[in-house]
């Protein structure tokens, strides 16, 4: 497989950074979102920092999850991981390999392209891409003082490709309706993630990131995750941003 279905692309990406990756408990965690993923998700493992050894590590227990949640496994930047693990694809970004050198390291192994611009992602694909990222939609403290693309260029860049289109970049749950209308495949994010979450039962909402959508009385956990599959799947339009250029309310902190 060198081009990823869009029916069966995955259209919830979460995705790890350094500090997640480090934390002692990151593996529960991890499992726990791959079980609410599943089939329907996918886990970029990132880090700028981890070493090619613990990078290995860490990505051959999440391939054993992948096998038990069929939630994807992709591994970003180290397409030599991804395919030595058996991930599902590889995330390339502006650092690392280009296309055309990754498909030369495995030829059967997906990989996505990170974009920026609408010529970056005709190129990609052209080059192989089985998907791109595009952002950064919304402002994100990781990227701040970046102007935001916003939900337009993701309109844009969809409407010029064919594969699917993951927007990323402060995506809230209330945002994916907007996203999704505009031609995203589907959303990708890190902090809607809750890598910090603590692995026990959620009795107070400070607990969870302002980002996220609020947990009913009834509830003793939700994984936060599974507010963007529910999102996703929402026809009613009740908590989403349906602005048509994107912009919202400031009171909420980015995902």
């Amino acid at each position: 497989m060198t081009r990823a279905s869009v029916a069966g692309f995955p259209v919830v990406h979460a995705v790890t950074d350094s500090a997640a990756i480090m934390r002692e408990e990151f593996l529960m965690r991890a499992l726990s979102l791959m079980r609410t993923l599943g089939p329907r998700g996918a886990l970029h493992l990132r880090s700028s920092k981890a070493s090619g050894r613990r990078m290995y590590d860490i990505a051959t227990t999440l391939a054993m999850y992948q096998r038990e949640t069929r939630c994807w496994l992709v591994v970003n930047d180290r397409v030599d991981i991804a395919a030595a693990v058996g991930a599902r694809g590889a995330q390339l970004a502006s650092h690392s390999l280009r296309i055309a050198e990754a498909l030369l390291v495995s030829p059967e192994l997906p990989v996505g392209a990170s974009v920026h611009s609408v010529k970056e992602a005709i190129e990609a694909e052209a080059a192989g891409a089985s998907w791109c990222v595009a952002g950064t939609v919304f402002e994100t403290p990781s990227h701040a003082g970046r102007l935001p693309a916003r939900v337009e260029f993701v309109a844009k860049v969809a409407g010029a490709v064919h594969i699917p289109v993951i927007a990323i970049g402060g995506v809230r749950p209330e945002d994916v309706g907007a996203l999704k209308r505009a031609g995203a495949h589907g959303i990708a994010t890190i902090r809607g993630a809750a890598w910090d979450l603590e692995s026990e039962p959620v009795e107070s909402a400070d607990l969870l990131l302002k980002t996220r959508l609020p947990v009913g009385p009834e509830s003793d956990f939700l994984e936060p995750v599974s507010r963007y599959i529910s999102a996703y799947d929402s026809d009613s339009g009740i908590g989403r941003d349906d602005h048509p250029d994107g912009e919202r309310s400031t009171e909420a902190a980015d995902t």
